[in-house]
């Protein structure tokens, strides 16, 4: 039997929040080159093109955004950017996109990637990818990955696997429950029980498969999507889908249906991750100094351990303190403790509410 083919959604709406004051709107986090000399998306497109059994990736963003993937990224070809006409969180924008996959393919396995993580090894990714396309093929399984803790981390998301039921060798498990981030307490008690994993926010499933649970779970939402879909290739396709989009309500995929479904498995990633959604895991991906220092731009950091600086426009000194991030750019500088990036949002919700757009 012909395995049915493997096709990369990349989910690029995000604003990228907990990365103020350098996402911004107009340009946000998967936009900026923060790791390296290529963009965060450019990487995630770069890393799936080298797996070969992928047959090809789309994009799925909104309107503001579509114009500078499409002439900024490499890879994606035009008619692949699938646009969202405003964020409704996840699990809508991966039905859309499932409507597009059915459209050209009638059996499509959808791998549903973030556009801003950063992964090394290609060979283990690889491998991990090839497991769940095989579990979702096989047994109609929704399938996501978990990383191994190295820490007690707060800011992630975790899967608690059953150990009982093994799948493919052990390299696979059946997905117990899935847990919203913890208090440090929390997490220390998910790290020592050894059946935690933190949830990458990576997944694989028939397209089929995905829109079967959102019939069964969010059926109003299915619904709405399937109308969308029938008149994708149509001349009406724009109109209704700005008109039927306005109907759906924003609900995460984990909310909507990972927490209620039962096929749901995850594959244990041998890769390394982060999903450097904050300064902090910014930082941890980072070479340090024998103080724990990181400067990238113009920085010094007197009789100070733990602290991130990152001013490209300016210098920027830190005197005296320990474990913080401070973040200069030309028109916004931010002084945080690191152990409470989480809560740079807090300043973004604050500009809103202000009406400081041009910060925004």
């Amino acid at each position: 039997m012909k395995t049915p083919k493997l096709y990369a959604v990349i989910m690029a709406g995000g604003r990228g929040t907990r990365f103020w004051p350098l996402s911004r709107n107009s340009r946000p986090k998967q936009l900026l080159k923060i790791i390296g000399d290529t963009t965060m998306l450019q990487m995630t497109v770069d890393r799936l093109r080298k797996v070969k059994f992928v047959e090809d990736i789309y994009v799925v963003s909104g309107p503001d955004l579509a114009q500078i993937i499409g002439s900024e990224i490499d890879g994606i070809s035009e008619e692949n950017i699938i646009i969202e006409p405003s964020g409704k969180n996840t699990a809508p924008c991966i039905g859309l996109a499932a409507q597009h996959l059915l459209k050209r393919d009638p059996e499509p396995v959808m791998g549903v990637f973030p556009s801003d993580h950063l992964i090394v090894g290609h060979r283990p990714f690889s491998g991990a990818l090839r497991i769940a396309r095989d579990l979702a093929v096989s047994d109609h399984h929704l399938v996501t990955f978990g990383v191994v803790p190295s820490s007690p981390h707060t800011g992630y998301g975790y899967i608690q696997f059953d150990k009982q039921i093994e799948l493919s060798e052990g390299k696979a498990f059946r997905v117990k429950t899935f847990a919203e981030k913890p208090t440090p307490r929390v997490a220390q008690r998910f790290l020592k029980s050894g059946d935690f994993l933190w949830n990458s926010g990576m997944f694989v499933w028939r397209a089929v498969s995905f829109m079967d649970a959102m019939e069964h779970l969010m059926p109003e939402h299915f619904r709405v999507l399937v109308e969308i879909g029938d008149t994708i290739g149509k001349r009406n396709y724009l109109s209704t889908l700005n008109d039927k989009w306005s109907f759906l309500s924003p609900e995460s995929l984990d909310y909507g249906i990972l927490e209620h479904a039962e096929n749901i498995c995850v594959v244990q990633a041998e890769f390394e991750w982060s999903d450097v959604a904050s300064w902090n895991s910014y930082y941890d991906v980072l070479s340090r100094n024998g103080d724990g220092n990181v400067v990238r731009g113009d920085g010094i950091i007197v009789e100070g351990k733990g602290n991130l600086i990152y001013s490209t426009d300016k210098l920027t000194a830190v005197v005296g303190l320990d474990n913080v991030a401070v973040v200069n750019t030309p028109d916004a500088t931010l002084v945080v403790s690191r152990d409470r990036a989480e809560e740079i949002k807090k300043v973004v919700d604050l500009l809103k509410k202000e009406g400081r757009d041009e910060l925004l």
